[in-house]
């Protein structure tokens, strides 16, 4: 069940979330949501995408869209100016991974990855721009990964490294404007993605049992606790927070 918030910090924003139709883009979407925002989603999915927005409930609208097509991010955009008109906070969160060891990497696992986590995180933020209000925060969902070695995985890696350096460079394009841009590093998260990267049951029970046993805490991570994060981010409580990477991981990469 989720919890109920008291305190509406996000009272009156208006925010974005892109991948929001499931894991850790729809736990933050229902929170921004429940912290007072109205919020768009995005998925490539429809069915998925509509079941998002019923379960988040009121004050939120639901586009359909890949964010590796700029003319779904156009129309994204375009229906957020219609309705709202501006935007408060961006949490480009949509991406992508799958296995590839070195020596098994094609093209096409490279640009479908690529296409996805850097070209689109990159769009998603640029036509964002026009209606991102000045003092507005962005925040960019990253991974661990980019910090640490990988088997079979350096794709998905180098495509959260770019992120992570977006987020540097960003906040010195943006600092007339007084729009933060963070990174969110989430580790292993108990999301349908990291179930998705195994092919069978008993490889999903080992793969997250391995996960587990790299995080001191012991545990995977709930969606909902990368979305607190992500609502601080977006919050004041963060206004002289900016550029940073903040670790959602339970200890796994700082060891």
């Amino acid at each position: 069940m989720f919890m109920s918030i008291n305190a509406q910090k996000l009272a009156g924003k208006v925010a974005v979330v892109t991948g929001g139709n499931s894991g850790i883009g729809l736990a933050t979407a229902k929170r921004f949501a429940a912290e007072g925002a109205y919020v768009f989603i995005t998925g490539r999915r429809q069915n998925e995408l509509e079941a998002a927005a019923k379960e988040i409930g009121n004050n939120v609208t639901a586009v359909q869209g890949d964010i590796s097509k700029l003319a779904d991010l156009d129309r994204l955009y375009a229906t957020v100016k219609k309705e709202k008109g501006h935007i408060d906070i961006l949490f480009a969160n949509a991406g992508l991974g799958e296995f590839a060891p070195l020596g098994s990497i094609t093209e096409e696992h490279f640009d479908k990855t690529f296409n996805t986590n850097v070209k689109g995180t990159l769009f998603t933020v640029q036509k964002a721009l026009s209606l991102l209000r000045d003092g507005g925060s962005v925040i960019l969902n990253a991974s661990t990964t980019a910090s640490t070695g990988n088997e079979a995985f350096s794709v998905y890696s180098a495509t959260k490294a770019a992120i992570r350096s977006f987020a540097r460079c960003w906040i010195l394009d943006l600092k007339q404007r007084k729009i933060r841009v963070n990174a969110i590093s989430p580790g292993p998260i108990n999301t349908p993605g990291l179930s998705g990267l195994t092919q069978t049951e008993e490889q999903d029970r080992q793969f997250k049992n391995a996960m587990i046993a790299s995080v001191p805490l012991g545990r995977l991570g709930d969606p909902d606790e990368v979305a607190k994060v992500a609502s601080f981010l977006a919050s004041d409580d963060s206004s002289f927070v900016n550029g940073v990477e903040l670790f959602v991981d339970g200890g796994a990469a700082q060891i």
